[in-house]
């Protein structure tokens, strides 16, 4: 059994019970063990125990690893020019995804995993130690297929996302490649996903297709993401609380009923349905940020999350979404590290990620930086300074 001492540690936001900063549950003066990849201890530096390697924090803050859940890394091709547009004046309406999804149709294999290990990787060095993969850009049975295994490669939280738009051979026949999606694409999908993801908004699916596709891939065992209400409002957010998924994500524009059905879902000992905001693609797009204070107040769970991916949210910062929530979202600091780390864990329905507990995954940050606070307060700093990820230094 093989153990690392992380000691010296300034501050230890561990998202448990107990100590400073409310649900950071924030340590002082402590030091953490980690044994075959899990937390085994954690305790006052003066009572470490022996360990076969120790890891110096040298006084800085350690914070449970970023848990991102909605990224898109599967697709080849760019979009500078299409930012560029927005940027000059351009609205963003999710035309463009067509783009990719043809330069991701004449991708070879190897193309396809370079891209998403260059990208896990980059967001590896950020920070982010669990990470969520859509595809969604080949939109035929066979590429959606190998999509999902090629993202497998590289994380165990994969997504089914065919219905990302209606691809342009199937315009008129919209009905048509729902049932693709229902049947033959499922099937060839289900076995490398663990969730099945909509669109659920003008120029992709409506609520009923919508339904059907999540309801057949809910009856093979997949769990439940919604993209919703990101262009408008919609009927998304509602369908994602009636499914009991696990996520509705971007939650743009939503009604007060939307914020209701969300905060209904808070029940003890139940699943909850998070809220999972994405102010990269608000940045990138130039469109309203969501009032993440508004759902905060109303008792929702909030994650926060990059959406990366080559078109509307380029990004796979974790910690440049953090200071985005902070600064634009009207969310304090230490609400949007928590749901940057315990937040996406919910999302994904995981207990053994975003938090620093016993039994928890030894999935940690090192920051360059005495507090988490610096993560909003120091924006497009590299603090990550030392990343675990099952207790492995990366």
């Amino acid at each position: 059994m093989s153990s690392l001492l992380v000691d010296d540690i300034g501050e230890l936001v561990t998202n448990e019970p107990g100590g400073e900063g409310g649900p950071l549950g924030i340590r002082r003066g402590v030091a953490l063990l980690v044994e075959d990849g899990r937390v085994a201890w954690i305790g006052p530096s003066r009572d470490a125990p022996a360990a076969d390697r120790r890891l110096d924090a040298r006084g800085a803050a350690v914070l449970p690893g970023f848990v991102d859940s909605h990224a898109h890394l599967v697709f080849a091709g760019d979009r500078a020019a299409e930012f560029a547009a927005r940027m000059a004046g351009q609205p963003y309406t999710g035309g463009g995804i067509r783009t990719t999804v043809g330069a991701t149709r004449a991708a070879g294999d190897d193309e396809l995993r370079a891209t998403v290990r260059r990208l896990r990787d980059e967001a590896l060095r950020q920070g982010t130690t669990t990470m969520e993969i859509k595809s969604g850009y080949g939109l035929t049975v066979a590429d959606e297929a190998r999509s999902l295994r090629i993202a497998a490669e590289v994380s165990e939280e994969t997504t089914f996302l065919g219905a990302h738009v209606v691809p342009a051979e199937y315009a008129d026949r919209p009905d048509d490649y729902v049932g693709l999606v229902c049947g033959p694409m499922l099937a060839a999908a289900a076995p490398h996903a663990r969730w099945i993801d909509v669109f659920c908004e003008r120029g992709a699916f409506d609520v009923d297709h919508a339904r059907a596709i999540l309801a057949c891939g809910q009856a093979v065992g997949l769990g439940v993401r919604v993209h919703a209400n990101q262009l408008g409002p919609g009927p998304g957010v509602q369908l994602g609380v009636e499914l009991g998924a696990a996520s509705v994500d971007h939650c743009t524009h939503l009604t007060d009923a939307d914020v209701d059905a969300l905060a209904s879902t808070r029940v003890d000992g139940g699943h909850t349905t998070v809220a999972t905001l994405l102010p990269g693609a608000e940045f990138s797009t130039r469109s309203p940020y969501p009032d993440a204070r508004r759902l905060l107040d109303a008792g929702v769970t909030v994650a926060l999350a990059t959406d990366c991916n080559p078109g509307s949210s380029y990004t796979s910062s974790m910690p440049f979404c953090v200071a985005l929530a902070v600064r634009e979202m009207r969310m304090t600091p230490a609400e949007a590290v928590w749901a940057a780390t315990a937040g996406g864990a919910r999302a994904l329905r995981r207990d053994d990620i975003g938090r620093l507990g016993v039994g928890a995954l030894a999935d940690l940050i090192v920051l360059d930086a005495p507090s988490h606070l610096h993560l909003a307060y120091r924006p497009g700093v590299p603090l990550i300074r030392q990343v675990l990820r099952n207790g492995v230094l990366q």
